[in-house]
């Protein structure tokens, strides 16, 4: 690895094993959910710190800037990941290697502690919309909709869920098992059939992996054609997202990746052999256009998809620093 700017050789700073081994599990989808990454990120950074051998400031600040670099490189438009570090490393402050240890361990307790709260205060802002007897549809697997219908459920009210299946790694199963933990019936479909099934449903409910400044939201590929075909059925859709999941970099043009992912999840090897030459695209995600999309759902309340740069500079400013780059 080349020199840092400051004339520290990078090779001097070796990973903890933790954040090699959470990198490799958010590549892999091991660990996922927008928050689930989000912490996982901020703890390993935290091993980092605890576990960094370095004698001097210096020193360890490129030995957390390259931790960071390492799990920022994962999951290209998981936005909660590069927040997480912004928040820990924004806090990195300190004079000697000790205060700089302690600042960013304080630092990772509290993003954890805040990610805690806020799941909660968003599934009671979720609830508001639900109504008892409602039937949601679902897509994907999202910790922050499933808030909504907890809360939902707790309060008293009778759920019922559709829940799409969500090809090719069938998140929706994920879904599917911890509704049925919640006591909430559960209807599984094929996503082919959403169309007709949202005569049944109530609400359409959907995470997000990140949310531009316009109020574009990006989430597991075929959100956008799900709320395409729920505005024209008339059926009410809203995004619950954690705003560590808004898209600073939007605010200054930043165009969202969308990543492609492996081809072997389509289709694996012996079976595309016998096809013959083809080719496979796996794009992770998709971005639905703000006019599609009735309300997003935060622990800071709820907005119109229009609205929601108003809270994204409150909380970023205008533009986000990347404070793991090399200096």
């Amino acid at each position: 690895m080349r020199p840092a700017g400051n004339g520290i050789d990078m090779t001097d700073h070796r990973l903890a094993p933790d954040v090699e081994e959470t990198a490799e599990a958010i590549a892999s989808m091991e660990i996922r959910g927008a928050a689930t990454i989000a912490a996982g990120a901020a703890e390993a950074l935290g091993t980092q710190a605890r576990e960094a051998e370095a004698d001097s400031p210096a020193a360890f600040r490129a030995s957390m800037r390259a931790a960071a670099r390492r799990l920022r490189e994962t999951r290209p438009t998981a936005v909660s990941l590069p927040n997480a570090l912004r928040y820990v490393l924004r806090r990195m402050d300190g004079r000697n290697v000790d205060a700089l240890r302690e600042s960013v361990t304080d630092a990772v307790a509290e993003f954890v502690a805040q990610l805690d709260r806020a799941q909660e205060d968003l599934g009671r802002v979720g609830a508001n919309r639900l109504a008892d007897g409602d039937t949601v549809m679902t897509h994907c697997h999202s910790t922050d909709a499933l808030a909504c219908i907890e809360a939902a459920v707790e309060g008293g009210k009778e759920i019922e869920a559709i829940v799409k299946e969500t090809r090719p790694r069938n998140q929706g199963h994920i879904t599917a098992e911890q509704l049925r933990g919640m006591g909430v019936p559960v209807t599984l479909i094929v996503d082919s059939a959403a169309r007709r099934y949202l005569n049944e449903a109530d609400h359409v409910l959907v995470g997000a992996d990140s949310i531009a400044a316009d109020g574009g939201v990006i989430n597991k590929i075929g959100t956008s054609g799900l709320a395409v075909n729920a505005r024209e059925r008339g059926v009410p859709i809203m995004t619950a997202a954690q705003t560590i999941k808004l898209h600073p970099e939007t605010l200054t043009g930043h165009t969202v990746e969308i990543e492609m992912r492996d081809e072997a999840e389509v289709i694996d090897p012996e079976t595309r052999a016998g096809i013959g030459e083809i080719a496979v695209e796996n794009p992770a995600f998709d971005v639905t256009p703000p006019r599609y999309m009735d309300a997003i759902v935060t622990e800071h309340g709820q907005f119109p998809p229009e609205s929601i740069v108003t809270l994204m500079r409150e909380l970023f400013g205008e533009g986000a620093a990347e404070p793991w780059a090399e200096p």
